[in-house]
């Protein structure tokens, strides 16, 4: 007598996809934010600020959208 199947349960989170949330936008954006105030403050001359709005930017801000 064959076995019944059991019903799996209903994932509704695929594997391998991205939720962004609201809090990831905002530090996406941040991030956005500061990669252009760097560029800025960069192209004006400015030779301490700006490799660090920078580093945030890439570094820091970035990735956190990406993983949180």
């Amino acid at each position: 007598m064959p076995k019944k199947a059991t019903p799996t349960p209903r994932n509704d989170r695929v594997e391998g996809t991205l939720r962004f949330s609201a809090r990831n936008w905002i530090l996406f954006a941040a991030g956005a934010v500061s990669i252009a105030a760097g560029y800025t403050l960069l192209s004006s001359g400015s030779t301490v600020m700006a490799p660090l709005l920078l580093v945030l930017g890439y570094v820091v801000l970035i990735p956190l959208g990406i993983i949180r």
